[in-house]
């Protein structure tokens, strides 16, 4: 098993960017809530704990703090912004309210060499009111900001570190170094977290689950759900059988596409199930996000079922659930309620789901399931296909899911995909000066907004489509892309062009957050 670093979440909006600098190291990390009990958190393999920020006062009542078993563990700890406050306040400092903020890009000076930070003046990202007045017993400052006494501080005999700057985010000079420092050097982690040690994990413990039990598997033409099959493969053979319902939520032509990629390899075990009209009858009258979700995810379970009747007794199901569907549908910080929203096979399926469920991506971000997956051998042109929701287009319409408005986003998808493949803007892009282009994801939706335009000098009363292209690697936080003008222009003429019923096309330019990638 791989060396673990647990984060344990206070609620900070870059806690899932911790994770992914420490998964860049090669190093495994789990987050968990700040209450975690002890035996979620600490294992053979949990080498150092990291304490998130969060945006609450350590002084405020009922405020979150560090439980007793961390400190007793003898584990190194960091504590990041609010977590060296937590710890500030644990062992005997003292925290208090600052005359002055620090909110973005702050001058830190670290006078002396350490184990933990680079020596230098050098520009870090702040985002606190509060700050450290005392230390704690035992620590020793290791740098200072302007408007904070106590920046960074050290207990090095115990392995105790605190910052009050977020090394995670890009904007801090030496972030990367910091917690290299801190998992490889003070923690002694062995970065041995790589696609060939997941592989070889996921085998193995696909294998002691299911045992000589059956397996299907939901294959939406996705690289999460190819992964997934391609992975149960490799462990059981062919006892695994993968299926694919059409909806009828696909994107243009992809049920034909899935079959022929999918049939060479899987023969009689690939099964097509031609389930349209059933999808749309059950989301007639539907408009609320959470309802929509939760249909098409019973919908999908009672579908499987159907298949399972005439084949022989499968006891489990796979899914391509990754680790950001968890994240946003579960809740991780202060409050477990803290949901976006439910994903379909995450918080859609019913309550009296029949199978047993094997997920061996749920720990997994998207950009190392692609890295799996190439090491598995899938074809390019399905490890790196653009991401598409579970809900199929029923997300990128918002408002009542009909055939008829389904076709219309569809439509309108093909036209803005082939475009950006034609531009190569379908993945992203970074030049030797770190300048991004391209798109990570990108897609239509279908407001549920009309509005009066002019075609053929007649007045227009039709449809609205909002564009969706963004920039991100580990789809926790996005950017959204920044096309040319001149490939917007084209798109659009063509769909009020060709899409018929649509008269207005839009570009969204929101991040992530605030917004999330999909419209619902």
């Amino acid at each position: 098993m791989s060396d673990r670093i647990v984060i344990l979440d206070f609620g900070s909006q870059y806690t899932q960017l911790i994770g992914r600098r420490i998964r860049d190291l090669h190093v495994y990390c789990e987050l968990l809530p700040w209450h975690a009990k002890k035996e979620a958190a600490l294992d053979a393999q949990t080498k150092g704990i990291i304490l998130s920020g969060g945006p609450q006062s350590i002084y405020a009542d009922n405020a979150p703090y560090i439980q007793d078993y961390l400190i007793e563990s003898g584990l190194p700890i960091l504590g990041i912004c609010y977590g060296m406050q937590a710890l500030t306040q644990k062992l005997g400092g003292k925290v208090i309210q600052g005359n002055q903020h620090e909110y973005g890009l702050t001058e830190l000076d670290v006078p002396a060499a350490n184990t933990l930070l680079v020596q230098g003046r050098q520009t870090v990202w702040m985002s606190h009111g509060d700050h450290v007045a005392e230390l704690p017993p035992g620590f020793s400052c290791l740098a200072t900001s302007p408007n904070s006494p106590f920046a960074a501080m050290m207990d090095e005999s115990n392995q105790r570190y605190g910052l009050q700057f977020h090394p995670e985010v890009h904007h801090t000079q030496h972030g990367k170094e910091i917690l290299q420092n801190f998992v490889l050097k003070i923690c002694n982690c062995q970065p041995g977290w790589t696609s060939s040690s997941i592989i070889e994990e996921s085998v193995a413990a696909i294998r002691a689950r299911v045992g000589s039990g059956r397996v299907l598997s939901a294959l939406s033409g996705g690289v999460d759900s190819a992964v997934t099959t391609a992975l149960v493969q490799k462990a059981i053979g062919d006892r695994v059988t993968a299926v694919f319902i059409n909806t009828g939520l696909m994107r243009l032509g992809e049920p034909e596409q899935i079959e022929q990629a999918f049939r060479p390899v899987l023969g009689d075990h690939l099964i097509m199930v031609e389930a349209s009209e059933r999808y749309f009858a059950k989301l007639a009258g539907v408009t609320d996000p959470e309802e929509k979700r939760k249909v098409i995810g019973e919908s999908f379970i009672r579908e499987f079922e159907t298949v399972v009747a005439g084949l022989e007794e499968h006891e489990f199901l796979a899914q391509g659930t990754i680790y950001p569907d968890v994240i946003e549908s579960k809740g991780i910080g202060v409050s477990e309620a803290h949901r976006i929203k439910s994903h379909h096979n995450v918080g859609g399926l019913p309550e009296d789901l029949k199978f047993k469920l094997v997920e061996p991506l749920r720990n997994l971000f998207k950009d190392e399931v692609r890295a799996v997956g190439e090491v598995l051998g899938l074809p390019p042109e399905l490890v790196w296909r653009q991401p598409f929701p579970g809900p199929g287009l029923a997300v990128r319409v918002l408002g009542e899911v009909t055939s008829e408005r389904i076709e219309i986003v569809r439509h309108a998808n093909a036209i803005f995909t082939e475009e950006l493949q034609k531009a190569n803007l379908t993945r992203l892009h970074t030049d030797e000066e770190g300048n991004i282009s391209g798109s990570s994801q990108a897609f239509a939706v279908l407001l549920p907004v009309k509005s009066v335009g002019v075609m053929g000098d007649q007045r227009t009363y039709s449809e609205t489509i909002a564009l969706r292209a963004i920039t991100s690697t580990d789809f926790m936080t996005a950017d959204w892309a920044r096309l040319p003008y001149e490939l917007l222009a084209k798109v659009s003429n063509r769909i009020v062009n060709e899409v018929i019923g649509v008269n207005r096309v839009v570009y969204d330019i929101s991040s992530k957050p605030p917004a999330t990638i999909e419209w619902e």
